[in-house]
């Protein structure tokens, strides 16, 4: 796949000068990529530029700069692939663009998981939901657990993701106004159509890299001896105080 595709088929929809911009700001998705595979030993997803603006209007109106879809080709294989607003690469600070895309691949690995563990509830074997507004971080592996090694993109996720989800006022306000304002390219959608359907038998016959399959193996599993010692140190905790 290449990452510029959709792009490049859409360049006439955007002013000269905002294509070179997001040509030239790149660098930084390709930058953020290498450092995430670096930094966890897993290769990063698929991944696309968007060359609008996905618009989420529900209660109230909500910007969604990127999103971890599941997609079922034409052989009936599901991928997961990351998308990346061309708004997002504009008008983004680069730290930005780093902390968004590491919260895509979590994503990544926790869809990854949960298709190769069947861990599914009805509802989402036909209507996985894949995002929502960012308010999900729960369902997250910790990034912690992936992205140790990284101290810098630790601290740039906590201060762009907290328990309300996404938050960059700077960001959301320049793609109102050199964006949506300016007649570019959006996408709107309500919360009920932001669903894929993946088929049970796609989810039964994915085929997951095995260097993949271990990494994801050793997070559960540190994961699970995590959790274990959370609920221990509760326990621990009143008779110290006592």
């Amino acid at each position: 796949m290449d990452p510029l595709v959709m792009l490049d088929n859409t360049r006439e929809r955007l002013p000269a000068k905002v294509y070179d911009r997001i040509i030239e700001r790149y660098r930084y998705v390709k930058e953020g990529i290498e450092r995430i595979e670096r930094v966890s030993g897993i290769g990063y997803p698929k991944y696309y530029i968007e060359p609008s603006i996905t618009v989420a209007e529900g209660n109230g109106l909500g910007l969604l700069f990127a999103r971890t879809i599941p997609m079922v080709d034409v052989d009936g294989a599901l991928h997961i692939v990351v998308e990346v607003t061309a708004p997002l690469v504009a008008y983004a600070l680069k730290g930005t663009i780093h902390a968004i895309l590491a919260h895509e691949f979590l994503h990544y690995l926790e869809l990854t998981a949960r298709f190769m563990r069947m861990d599914v509830i009805s509802d989402e074997i036909s209507g996985a939901l894949f995002e929502h507004m960012y308010a999900d971080m729960g369902r997250l592996f910790s990034a912690k657990s992936v992205l140790r090694k990284d101290r810098s993109l630790l601290r740039l996720i906590a201060k762009r993701f907290t328990d309300d989800g996404f938050s960059d006022a700077r960001l959301e306000d320049r793609c109102i106004k050199e964006w949506i304002d300016k007649g570019l390219p959006v996408k709107r959608i309500s919360m009920g159509e932001n669903v894929v359907k993946v088929p049970i038998a796609a989810i039964v016959n994915m085929h997951v890299d095995e260097v993949l399959r271990s990494k994801i193996y050793e997070l559960i599993s540190s994961s699970n001896r995590d959790g274990e010692g959370k609920r221990r140190g509760a326990r621990a905790g009143p008779k110290q105080d006592r």
